[in-house]
Order: C-alpha cells, then structure tokens, then sequence
C-alpha cells in the first residue's frame, strides 16, 4: 500500500463516524419522553371541543409543525443571508440543514390540515383557501430548493443558486402567515385561537407543551442534520484529498523510472 493510502485511510479512520453527542442524546430523550407526556395529556386530559369534538385534539399536532415549518424556513433565510455576509460552508451547510427540516415539518402541517379539515369542513382539500394554497406553495419552493442543491455544480455556485431561492421562499412566509388577515373572505381558516383567546386552559396549557416539545425536536433533528452534512463535506473532501495523493505518487514513480538508466 503507498504511502498516499495509508495516509488517507488513517484520516478517514480520524473523521467522526456518528452524528451523535452527548447533546443529541439528551435533546432525543427530552422529545421522546415529552412526546410520550404531550399523547398523555391530549387523550387523557384535554376535553372535547364544542364544536370541532376529538379533532381538536390534531391542533396539538398541527400548530407546532406549522410553526417549526416557519422556524425551519426562516432560519434557511437568515443562515443564506449570512453566507452572502462571511461566505463560509457553516452558513451554507445550516441553510441546507434547516431547509430540509422545514419541508419535513411543512408536509406534516399540509398532512394533519387535511386530516383535520375533512371532520370539520367536510372537505380534505380546498382550493379557494389563501391559507391552503400559499402553505402548498411555500412547500415546493422549498422543495425546489433542495432540488437545486442536488444539481452537481461547484460547490460556490450551488450555494449562490439556493439562497436566491430562499430569499424568494421567505417571502412567501410572511404571506402565509398573514393570510387568514389579509383574505379573510377567501379562507376558511379562523384567526388565531390564542390571540383570540377562544381556547380551554387545558387546551391552552397542552398546545404550549406540544410547542416546548416540538422545538427539542427541532433542536435534535438540526444538530443531526447539520453534523451529518458536515461529515459529508469531510468525506468529500478526504476523497479528493487521496485522489490527488494518488496521482502526484503515480507521476513521482514514473519520473523516477525515467531517471532509471
């Protein structure tokens, strides 16, 4: 084996092998056992509602994902805006970290609405919701936006590329947020139960949990995701590192054959 190799190999041997700490672990046994707490409490202790019955119960699914959605998205507007700021992988790689959660936890919010609003509206889907409509738009912009980031390019331009559309997508969480208050004719959605302060204080103290326990999810899903693409990058990088090892010891043997006499 040359000595390009043995080098490579121990480096790769060096890099971490887990994207688990310490932190993760304590973070993943908060979510598990709040999550385990947050079923308690939705079956067990909150009552039915007057006039939505046990589907209310969904809203302690719903609320949180649509509010770690916007905190995913957001925080892929701010990590861009920070790249195009210092230029650096980190900021690039907490975009693309954030904006792949932020896509999980739309979906789920498109999902549990759906489920929601057939007991409800009597309808899954409706077309003629701003609200509906601008949260599926939201979704596939970013969803765009990973698919632009799996397109091979240099690694600076394909950075370029994603924040352009994360600028466009933060816009459109304004939108959604303030839909319901902009078009409230074209909606079906009420204005918002805290802020209206139509809600039971067991609904309201279980909803407030379900947000507490969604963001150590969030937390432990980011810090995964984030180390995950870190060991990626390294990997990449120790892949190019011993291939150019490699050729530089290929052309120094061959030199040294053509010293030979």
């Amino acid at each position: 084996m040359s000595t390009a190799t043995t080098s490579s190999a121990a480096n790769r041997a060096a890099a971490p092998a887990t994207t688990s700490s310490r932190a993760t672990k304590v973070l993943g046994w908060l979510a598990l056992a709040g999550f385990a707490v947050l079923v308690a409490l939705a079956f067990a202790w909150v009552p039915e509602d007057d006039t939505q019955r046990d589907a209310v119960r969904l809203m302690f699914v719903h609320v949180p994902s649509a509010i770690l959605a916007y905190t995913g998205f957001g925080l892929t507007f701010l990590a861009s805006l920070a790249y195009l700021r210092w230029r650096t992988d980190w900021w690039d790689m907490m975009a693309h970290a954030s904006a792949e959660i932020g896509v999980v936890f739309g979906v789920l919010t498109l999902v549990t609405g759906s489920i929601w609003g057939r007991p409800t509206w009597d309808t899954w889907w409706e077309w003629g919701d701003v609200r509906l409509v601008t949260t599926l738009v939201l979704v596939l912009v970013f969803i765009g936006y990973l698919a632009v980031r799996r397109i091979p390019a240099d690694t600076a331009v394909q950075a370029r590329r994603s924040v352009v559309i994360a600028l466009v997508g933060a816009v459109n969480i304004v939108i959604v947020n303030r839909s319901v208050d902009w078009w409230e004719n074209r909606t079906l959605h009420q204005e918002s139960t805290l802020l209206a302060r139509k809600i039971r204080d067991e609904t309201l103290f279980t909803l407030s949990f379900s947000f507490a326990v969604g963001m150590v999810l969030f937390a432990w899903l980011l810090l995964h995701r984030f180390r995950l693409a870190y060991l990626e990058q390294q990997i990449e990088q120790l892949e190019v590192d011993e291939a150019l090892a490699e050729r530089r010891a290929e052309a120094s043997e061959a030199n040294h054959e053509g010293e030979q006499p």
